[in-house]
């Protein structure tokens, strides 16, 4: 069984029960402000987005790669921030804990319904990241309200799609497996090239494991981790994710 805090379906009134009740908890766990303005970040990843790290009261958007989004969740998770995935049904808990995401610091709300621009910027007022997925576009007004919150709270937004006000956009391309031979074998690793394409310039690129043998995230350049103890975890993406 997962740690991860998974809110049922609810209607509206008990999403915002429930987002009351999450609110409370976290406020007792964690400060809403954090010292630095930087959220750890894997150095990899790091090197490519503005400023040279995720920051805080931003947000970035993420060209559904599930794999990606594990990617940048990790670090911070790993150092304490707590997450919240909003209205992302296929989030995979072990998947996410392969990665180093801390369950124990991740709460999702599957189903939001119509409720879904609310529960976010309600999550986003006790989290330091908050992921969602818009199921519509929302308005100039509500994203310019969200904004603010996110600066006032520093919470990070990173949301899988386009979105007007996004510091970056990461997206993957030319992807190769290792682990297949002839018709047969193991998924062990992958390569990827990142691409973080922003308005501060032209965009970046790099060659990454995504991940490597040892479930590693790091820049490509040698051979994966060559372990047979590695943990091996389901790396395989949803239907509506590419990995």
């Amino acid at each position: 069984m997962s740690n991860a805090a998974i809110a049922p379906e609810l209607g509206p009134t008990g999403q915002s029960e429930l987002v009351r009740e999450l609110q409370d908890r976290i406020r007792k766990l964690q400060s809403t402000k954090l010292d630095s303005r930087d959220l750890p970040t894997n150095p990899a990843i790091a090197r490519l987005l503005p400023g040279g790290a995720l920051k805080q009261g931003s947000a970035y958007s993420v060209e559904r790669s599930a794999t990606l989004l594990m990617a940048l969740l990790a670090p911070p998770s790993a150092a304490g921030t707590w997450v919240g995935v909003v209205g992302v049904p296929e989030f995979g808990v072990e998947a996410a804990a392969g990665f180093g995401i801390d369950l124990d610091r991740l709460a999702l709300v599957p189903h939001p319904g119509d409720q879904w621009l609310a529960v976010t910027a309600a999550i986003a007022d006790v989290m330091g990241i908050v992921v969602t997925r818009p199921p519509q576009k929302a308005s100039d007004g509500s994203i310019a309200r969200l904004a603010a919150r996110l600066r006032q709270r520093g919470t990070t937004l990173i949301v899988l799609g386009s979105w007007p006000q996004s510091e970056a956009m990461l997206t993957l391309e030319e992807s190769s497996w290792v682990g297949i031979g002839e018709g047969h074998g193991h998924l062990t690793a992958r390569q990827a090239t990142v691409i973080v394409s922003s308005s501060t310039g032209r965009p970046r690129r790099a060659r990454l494991w995504l991940p490597d043998a040892g479930y590693q995230v790091r820049e490509a350049g040698m051979r994966p981790v060559d372990t047979a103890d590695a943990p091996v975890a389901d790396i395989r993406a949803p239907r509506t994710w590419r990995a």
